[in-house]
Formats: C-alpha cells, sequence, structure tokens
C-alpha cells in the first residue's frame, strides 16, 4: 500500500492539472494567444486560423508582429495588418484587423512598426470572396 499510494496521489494531481489546462484560461484571456507562442507555432495557429475559419469564429486572438497598411483602389479602402512570419522567414502571411472608431493615418503607427492587437475573429465578403480578420478591441504599439 506504501508503494500505491504515492503513485495514487501523483495521477490525482496530474489529472487535477490538465482538468485546469483543459478548462479554459484566466478571466478576460484570449482564447487564443499567439503572443506566447513560438513563431513556428504562430505560423502555424495562423494557417489553421484560415483553413479552418469555423472552429475560430467569435473567438478572442491575441497576435504580434510588424504593422503594415495597404490600399486597394478598387475598393477605396485601407487593410491594416500584421505580418506573420515562420521562423526561417522564407514564409510569411497577413492577419487583417479592423480597429473601428479609428480612421487611418490618425492613432495608426507607422509601417513596421510593432504592435499587438487583441481582438474577436470575424470575416466579411467583400468584391465576392471571403476575408477573415480580427475586429479589434485593442492595439498597442509594443
Amino acid at each position: 500500500m506504501r508503494k500505491v499510494l504515492p503513485v495514487i496521489l501523483t495521477l490525482c494531481c496530474l489529472a487535477g492539472c490538465a482538468a485546469v489546462t483543459a478548462g479554459g484560461s484566466a478571466p478576460g484571456a484570449p482564447d487564443v494567444d499567439l503572443t506566447v507562442m513560438s513563431a513556428t507555432m504562430v505560423y502555424g495557429e495562423v494557417n489553421n486560423m484560415m483553413a479552418n475559419p469555423d472552429s475560430y469564429m467569435g473567438k478572442t486572438v491575441k497576435a504580434a508582429g510588424p504593422y503594415y497598411v495597404s490600399y486597394m483602389p478598387e475598393t477605396g479602402l485601407y487593410y491594416h495588418l500584421i505580418l506573420i512570419e515562420d521562423v526561417t522567414l522564407c514564409c510569411q502571411q497577413w492577419l487583417e484587423f479592423i480597429w473601428d472608431g479609428h480612421s487611418y493615418p490618425d492613432g495608426f503607427p507607422s509601417d513596421g512598426t510593432p504592435i499587438e492587437v487583441t481582438g474577436t475573429f470575424g470575416s466579411y465578403v467583400e468584391l465576392g470572396e471571403t476575408y477573415y480578420y480580427l475586429d479589434a478591441d485593442d492595439v498597442v504599439v509594443a
């Protein structure tokens, strides 16, 4: 019995820790926090967000990276983007964010400025294509 008790206690402790980890995150914490992942994991997670967007709809996402703005003449709109690169810097993708209540260029950083964005993952249709973005609650220069 003396040898079995430590094993049982260890298993109970591990099960309890796993339940806390799987149960969710701290109040106010994002559902998906890309800022705490390695570059490889961030790239893979954003890739998954674009490939399986339904799994992320309505979730809060926090992302970090250099900010860039792009203008599209067909729509007459500016698009605000975070550059997501893999660890080897050979591959990149963009994560768009919309910051309601803010008008470009007022309050937006210059191209290449490191930022953190926290927002809700969503989609919109424009020119017949579906695009995925973060509805930004917070944009902070890192």
